[in-house]
């Protein structure tokens, strides 16, 4: 299916309380501190306590002695305790609370398009927003990947991605740990300008494997409408390390068309224009069939990654979908499953 987006005027929608602010044209640090109030006063109550252990098992760092008891693994004695009260004990361990978490934030050209109540990049930034706040606590680090439409440097090729945001058609954000400095993060994925041209999504996921980093969390915020074969390998590879969570973004007008006439369309990526007669209903049938199909395979290959996926959409509440989502994995972990 053509990445078609449909040429609309982009004028403000009426006021919405859960609506991200439109950082396309105010991105000062008022928008994000109204966007940071929003996710904590309505997410925050759900994530109360330690998360889970990445991997499964007992964690690496030392934690308090107990008495020894049949099948304790004998490697694990704590000699020293063993020898002050003369009963044997060994030594717990505990999973490293610790968390690095990184995003790959794709603002390609297709992003700068929406027929809702907000643009996707809007969605895309406000999801951002979003882990951003609830995985900064505790001492965690976050970092960034930035890719904003382009001529990718080839995965192949020896040439070095930017490190600044705005230098160049991929950024790379450093993960630090802090409030304020998650802060100057979101304000530079804000400010990213979309320069024309197809993205390589797959070079974005890419970065995040390079270097090889310790265990974590990665989280691809995307539209996903470059081919998956673009994609799914290195989303896949990502897996093998980290937890992966897949956000993606969805306008009603890339799933179904509206009987309006002669309706002129644009590739956002190339700037190739179409005029597509929308009153014809076969017409109209085919390209929900097509968009239903194309939709269907984004979410078979993020499956087969093993990464987790959220889907938002520029005409709903994408807070609220947050929500349901977060609550649905913690419900799922509580039953022994992750997915």
């Amino acid at each position: 299916m053509a990445r078609a987006a449909t040429v609309t005027s982009t004028t403000p929608r009426p006021g919405n309380p859960d609506r991200p602010p439109d950082v396309t044209t105010d991105r000062s640090g008022a928008v994000l501190a109204r966007l940071q109030l929003m996710v904590t006063r309505k997410l925050d109550g759900l994530l109360q306590g330690d998360y889970a252990g990445l991997l499964p098992g007992p964690g690496s760092e030392a934690g308090e002695s107990r008495e020894y008891r049949p099948g304790d693994d004998v490697r694990r004695m704590d000699w020293p305790v063993t020898a002050r009260t003369t009963t044997p004990h060994v030594r717990r361990t505990v999973a490293d609370r610790e968390l690095e978490t990184w995003l790959a934030v794709d603002l390609s050209a297709s992003l700068d398009f929406g027929t809702g109540r907000w643009l996707k990049r809007d969605v895309v930034i406000a999801a951002a927003a979003a882990i951003t706040h609830l995985t900064v606590r505790g001492g965690n680090r976050i970092g960034a990947v930035v890719g904003s439409g382009g001529d990718l440097p080839s995965r192949r090729g020896r040439r070095a991605a930017p490190t600044v945001a705005g230098a160049g058609r991929l950024a790379r954000l450093p993960a630090r740990s802090g409030r304020k400095e998650a802060q100057g993060m979101l304000r530079a994925i804000a400010g990213t300008e979309i320069r024309p041209g197809r993205g390589d999504l797959g070079a974005l996921v890419d970065m995040l494997n390079r270097p090889p980093r310790r265990r974590g969390v990665a989280v691809v915020i995307s539209d996903f409408l470059a081919p998956p074969e673009q994609w799914a390998r290195p989303l896949r590879k990502l897996r093998v390390r980290h937890d992966v969570l897949a956000i993606e973004v969805v306008d009603p007008r890339e799933l179904e068309l509206p009987d309006v006439g002669v309706l002129p369309v644009v590739d956002a990526e190339t700037g190739e224009l179409h005029e597509v007669q929308t009153a014809d209903p076969g017409l109209r049938h085919r390209y929900a069939t097509a968009a239903a199909a194309q939709r269907a395979e984004i979410a078979a290959a993020i499956r087969a990654a093993g990464a987790a996926h959220l889907r938002l959409r520029t005409d709903r509440d994408w807070l609220l979908d947050m929500v349901r989502f977060v609550a649905a994995q913690r419900h799922a972990r509580t039953r022994g499953t992750t997915r």
